[in-house]
């Protein structure tokens, strides 16, 4: 199996976490020398904080394992296409690298909405890699949002 759907496997493990605890099913994982760092899902409605995103919270994570808020020797995968803040958290924390699985119509920061990881008049710029595990990825939120209708109309 290549490398970027093995890791993309593992941040669909967290989508599914998160799914079943009722948040949006979004899951990452931070990597390292070729090794799972982090890891997280979606708790924005668990801990009621709209911080709680899965990019912030392993970037967060990962600063404090690495010890530096730069994480310039990291990848980050994550199943959804990064939002404004978490785009612009991964720019902060200088990721040279985001892979994702499916683009986010709504609110997605890799060029469906707006383009926050490769805008030139930033000081960092990062590379994406997208389509990892695409059908995989989109399912999880299809099953997430016709549960959500449907709980709605009841």
């Amino acid at each position: 199996m290549e490398e970027s759907e093995r890791f993309m496997r593992e941040a669909l493990l967290e989508a599914e976490k998160a799914l079943a605890a009722g948040e949006v099913p979004i899951g990452a994982v931070m990597v390292r020398d070729g090794e799972i760092i982090a890891r997280g899902h979606n708790l924005r409605n668990t801990a009621k904080n709209p911080l709680r995103h899965a990019e912030i919270d392993i970037i967060n994570e990962t600063a404090g394992i690495v010890g530096d808020w730069r994480l310039e020797d990291c990848t980050l995968y994550v199943t959804v296409e990064p939002c404004p803040m978490c785009a612009g958290a991964i720019v902060q924390a200088r990721i040279p690298k985001v892979v994702f699985g499916t683009r986010n119509s709504k609110a997605g920061c890799s060029g469906s909405v707006l383009d926050v990881l490769h805008e030139p008049k930033l000081n960092h710029q990062v590379e994406t890699e997208e389509g990892i595990l695409q059908e995989e990825c989109a399912e999880i939120m299809r099953r997430f949002f016709r549960r959500f209708r449907k709980n709605t109309k009841d």
